[in-house]
C-alpha cells in the first residue's frame, strides 16, 4: 500500500487492535473503579484506538485531549510542542494518559513533568504500541497493547507525514 510516497504491508488487523482495546479497557476498569478517572488522549494519533478503549470501559471516565508532538516525517525532532495542554482541574484525580506509540520515551518524559506539575492524585500511562528496544525512559508504560520492534507504523491514527492516520488498520514500512 502506497502512503504518500512510501510502501507499506500490513501489520495488525482492525479485529486485533479490538481485542488490544478490549483487554486493556478491562484492565484499566478494573485498577480504576471506584476511583476519578481522567483519561487524557495524546491528539492526533491516539485519536482512533483512545475511541475503542474509552468505549470499552465499564466505569465512568471524563475525556481531556492534550496535544503534545515531537515527530515530523518519519523521525523525531528532538522537540516537544504542547498546542493544548493537560488541564488544570486535574489537581487531585486520577490520570491515564493514553498514546498510540512510545518509543523512545522523550515526548512522553516531557508530558509527565507537566501533568506532575498540575498535582494529580496518581498517574498512569497506557499506549497501544511499545518499543521497548528504543525506549530510554526511566518510568513505568502501565498498559501496553503490544510490544513492537523499532518498525515505522501508520494507519488507525498513527500518520506519516499527515497520511494515512484514517486507516482502519495498521501498516509498517517496507524496506
Amino acid at each position: 500500500m502506497l502512503v504518500k510516497d512510501k510502501n507499506f504491508k500490513p501489520f495488525v488487523t482492525e479485529a486485533e487492535l479490538h481485542e488490544i482495546a478490549d483487554r486493556l479497557a478491562g484492565e484499566i476498569s478494573r485498577d480504576y473503579r471506584e476511583k476519578d478517572l481522567v483519561a487524557c488522549p495524546i491528539l492526533t494519533g491516539a485519536f482512533m484506538f483512545a475511541s475503542d478503549l474509552l468505549r470499552r470501559l465499564t466505569i465512568p471516565c471524563e475525556v481531556a485531549f492534550v496535544r503534545y508532538a515531537s515527530y515530523s516525517g518519519m523521525s523525531s525532532t528532538g522537540e516537544v510542542n504542547c498546542s493544548l495542554p493537560f488541564p488544570p482541574d486535574i489537581e487531585g484525580r486520577d490520570v491515564l494518559i493514553v498514546e498510540d506509540v512510545i518509543d523512545s520515551g522523550f515526548s512522553m518524559k516531557y508530558m509527565l513533568q507537566a501533568v506532575n506539575g498540575l498535582h494529580p492524585k496518581s498517574v498512569r500511562i497506557c499506549t497501544m504500541f511499545f518499543k521497548p528496544h528504543a525506549f530510554k525512559g526511566d518510568y513505568k508504560v502501565d498498559y501496553v497493547g503490544r510490544e513492537i520492534g523499532n518498525e515505522f507504523i501508520v494507519g488507525y491514527g498513527l500518520d506519516y507525514d499527515e497520511h494515512g492516520r484514517t486507516l482502519p488498520e495498521v501498516y509498517v514500512i517496507e524496506d
